[in-house]
This record gives C-alpha cells, sequence and structure tokens, in this order.
C-alpha cells in the first residue's frame, strides 16, 4: 500500500525560505569569522621558543652553633655536619624561565621580552623544526621590557612588521606563542583598547586585548589579519595568576624604535622634560581658568633639567607638546619619550591664564629617571574650612628645596570623613603665589570669595600635588 502525503503550498515555501535562510547564514558567518589559518601556517616559522637559563647563589651557611660547654675541638665537627653544603656558604643552582620571539631578519635578530632573558647566563633558540641555536644578547630596554637577540644562522624565515596606528576596537587579532610549554600555539580574540598607560608604565601605550595569554607567551608576536606583527605580547592582568581575559601587547610602532636602536647601538634613548606632572580635573581646570579638564599640569621641575632651563615654571599646564595636544596628562610622557633627543621643541603652556609658548631643548632621560620626571598623581578636592596650620621651619625647608609654607596639624571633623587632604601636608602655593607661612596662609584664604575654587600645591611625602579646594568663608 503507498500512502501519498499532500502539503499545502505555504508550507512549501516555508520550508523553501528555511533553507535559504540557512544557507545564507552558514555563507555570512564564513565572512564574519576570519580564516586564521594561512596566517599561522605563513608566520610560524618566524616564531620561536626563547629559553633562558639564570645562575641563582642561596646562602645557605647555617648560623653558628652556640653549645655551652662544647670543647673548641669539636666545634667544626658540628658546623660541617649541621650545614647542608658541606660546610660551603653558598649553594648556585640553575634556573630556567622560557618565553617566546619572532625572527626580524633573515641574517638571525630576534625579538623578546626582557623579562624572559634577563639576568640570563645562556640563551637558546628553539625554531619550529626543532633545530637550536645560542643565542646573544645584544641590547635590552628596560622601560619598554623588550630585548634584541642575535643567532649565527642566514636566510632564516621573518614576520612583517605593520602599524598599530590604525587599530579598531573590536578588530580580529592573533598571537602565536609556547604557554605552558606547548610550543607554537595559536590563539585568537579582538582588540579591546588602545593606548592604555599600566602602573609604572609611563612609555608604552599598551594595546589591550582579549586574547588568550599565559606564562611562556610572553616575547610572541600579535598579528592582524593581513599577518603583519601589531604588537608584542608582554603582561596580563589577572587576580589568579593565569589569563582573566585582559592581556597587554607593546604596540608595533614601540618596537621599531626600539629594534633600530638596539641594532645600531645597543641602547634606547628618549627625550627627557625633567618635570612631574599630574591629571587635570574639572575643578582644577575651572580654577585654573580651563573651560574644559585637558593638559598636564606640572607639579614640579627638576633642578638642571631641559623644562627648567627653558624657562617652565610649577603650576604651568602643558597644553600641546611639539604642536600637538595633550588631552590627558598620560599623553605627554608617551609624546616626551618618543621625541628625538637634541630636538628643540614647541611647548604650549597655560599661565596665569594666558597662552604662551616655550622652546625647550629636549636631553636624553638619565638612566636613574624612571618615569622620565613625571608623575602622576590623584587629585583630591576639599573644603578649606576647617584647616589648622604652623610655620613650617629650616630642616623642611631644606628637604623639600621651598622658600617657606603652611604645615597642616589639624583638621574638623567634617572634613576627615568627606575629603583626602591629611596632617602634616605642607602648602606651599595658593593659586600660584607663594605661602610664606601660617599667617600667609590665612590672609590668602580671607582674601577669596566664599565658594570660590581654588588650586593649592602641597608637598605629602616630599611629593607634590595639586588640590582643587573649594573656600568656604
Amino acid at each position: 500500500m503507498i500512502t501519498i502525503n499532500y502539503y499545502p503550498k505555504h508550507i512549501l515555501k516555508i520550508c523553501f525560505f528555511s533553507l535559504l535562510f540557512s544557507a545564507f547564514s552558514l555563507s555570512h558567518a564564513e565572512e564574519t569569522f576570519p580564516d586564521f589559518t594561512k596566517i599561522v601556517e605563513k608566520n610560524i616559522p618566524a616564531v620561536v621558543i626563547v629559553n633562558a637559563t639564570r645562575t641563582i647563589t642561596q646562602n645557605n651557611k647555617k648560623p653558628e652553633l652556640n653549645i655551652p660547654g662544647m670543647p673548641e675541638e669539636f666545634r667544626p665537627f658540628f658546623d660541617k655536619f649541621f650545614d647542608g653544603n658541606n660546610g660551603q656558604g653558598n649553594r648556585h643552582r640553575q634556573a630556567p624561565s622560557f618565553g617566546s620571539g619572532f625572527i626580524l631578519s633573515t641574517d638571525g635578530f630576534i625579538m623578546t621580552n626582557l623579562h624572559v632573558v634577563n639576568n640570563a647566563d645562556q640563551i637558546t633558540i628553539t625554531f619550529s623544526d626543532h633545530t637550536e641555536l645560542d643565542a646573544k644578547l645584544i641590547g635590552t630596554d628596560k622601560r619598554s621590557d623588550l630585548a634584541l637577540l642575535k643567532v649565527d644562522a642566514n636566510d632564516l624565515p621573518v614576520v612583517t612588521i605593520g602599524t598599530s596606528e590604525n587599530l579598531k576596537i573590536g578588530e580580529w587579532v592573533l598571537a602565536i606563542g609556547s604557554p605552558f610549554g606547548f610550543d607554537h600555539t595559536v590563539t585568537a580574540g579582538i582588540i579591546s583598547g588602545k593606548k592604555r598607560t599600566l602602573p609604572n608604565e609611563s612609555y608604552v601605550p599598551y594595546i589591550q586585548t582579549d586574547v588568550a595569554i599565559n606564562p611562556g607567551n610572553s616575547g610572541g608576536p600579535l598579528f592582524n589579519l593581513n599577518g603583519e606583527v601589531i604588537g608584542v605580547n608582554a603582561q596580563i592582568y589577572t587576580r589568579s595568576g593565569g589569563f582573566m581575559g585582559v592581556s597587554f601587547a607593546i604596540p608595533s610602532e614601540t618596537l621599531s624604535n626600539v629594534y633600530a636602536q638596539l641594532k645600531n647601538g645597543g641602547k634606547v634613548k628618549r627625550g627627557w622634560l625633567g618635570i612631574y606632572i599630574q591629571e587635570v580635573d574639572k575643578d582644577l581646570a575651572k580654577s585654573f581658568g580651563l573651560k574644559k579638564p585637558t593638559g598636564a599640569v606640572v607639579a614640579k621641575i627638576i633642578k638642571e633639567g631641559p623644562a627648567k632651563k627653558s624657562g617652565l615654571k610649577q603650576g604651568d599646564i602643558i597644553l600641546k607638546f611639539d604642536n600637538k595636544v595633550v588631552s590627558k596628562s598620560r599623553d605627554l610622557p608617551l609624546m616626551v619619550g618618543a621625541a628625538k633627543v637634541n630636538k628643540v621643541v614647541n611647548v604650549e603652556i597655560l599661565r596665569d591664564k594666558r597662552v604662551l609658548t616655550k622652546r625647550i631643548l629636549i636631553e636624553e632621560l638619565p638612566e636613574e629617571e624612571k618615569i622620565a620626571g613625571m608623575k602622576q598623581n590623584k587629585i583630591d578636592k576639599v573644603e578649606a574650612t576647617g584647616i589648622t596650620v604652623e610655620d613650617i621651619d629650616e630642616k623642611i625647608k631644606k628637604k623639600l628645596n621651598i622658600y617657606g609654607g603652611a604645615k597642616v596639624i589639624d583638621i574638623s571633623d567634617g572634613l576627615t570623613n568627606n575629603s583626602k587632604i591629611r596632617i602634616d601636608d605642607i602648602v606651599t602655593h595658593i593659586n600660584n603665589q607663594p605661602v610664606y607661612n601660617a599667617n600667609d596662609f590665612v590672609r590668602k584664604i580671607e582674601k577669596m570669595n566664599n565658594n570660590s575654587l581654588a588650586n593649592f600645591l602641597v608637598y605629602r611625602n616630599s611629593t607634590p600635588i595639586y588640590l582643587a579646594i573649594k573656600i568656604s568663608n
């Protein structure tokens, strides 16, 4: 018996369009999700494993035994018996370290992170075909955490360096490295942010991604969809010790600059102004006469620095550097660090509510200056009422290199709970006018309009900080 089922025409139409939609969805998915295989195949030969070995010295000498009544002739025997190193005070052990790197030239220049090879006694490079070669350390740059290596080889495969300037948030990227020793592992993700400033890192505008980065990925390349290196995987943000979805890469512009300088001279030179800076918030901007928060306020001038020689003053707000707008204070160290040494640049500043231009000769950043003489500080907002001050002695003046000031010795209970002004803060300037002593502090406060905003320069633990303060007389 044969059964024939008849379906209405509208059902057949629905089925047809469902199939058509499914086919479109699959086609659209193929266009949305990139195929990384060609990028990986092309670049894996140029990605290497970096193995570093360093010697660690440990002092294992036991404390001297002090046994009452023990004959002196027995002491050497007991000292040797209880000393775990056969009487030797120091023990040496080899500590391995591994990461990733990539080949920049056919004759064997390789880039990686400094923390991978720092203080290494021996560095070995493992290639994708498992060939191993010893590497020589050509140069390092502590501030960017980059190191340049060299192996004795020719006709090596190389990566192509791209630009990170045109990266877009949400753009696909992929990393190749050796997390946990799993060689040439590929992970992919998107650009999460650009020009990120990390704590104690003032010279690298980091690229933030959600690409899975783990121990062993450090120093490996970050690729765009054109197969170009646009960053060096360097750090992760974690609370667990493992990847948590936030990773950071050194941009290719920094990579190229460091590579060129290390290859040619073994050292990286950066520009230096010789100032300490802090952010400008809306209240501080208003107190300085700015329409909106912008620029970087000069909190301190370093003696004999370029800024001092060029007439820059404490309280100046830097609006432009070398004709580039300083939108945020974090922009300035990047601009100054990238400036050529011995170059004269125009620096536009706001001083006493007037815009001026200073010409400054950029000098080389000294080795001891950790952040180019620039330090960003959080801005506190306080009420002036209820602050008791006293004169400061000559010892404090000499220590801080100031001519006068007033020390905060008491704060009313209301201010203590609602502000961050602290006892022992030393007020040296109000609206860029020097405060010579406690009486001068009171006189300047009394002359101000009630509920007006004033900028105070205070020293806290020897560090200058500008405060936007609302006056309540």
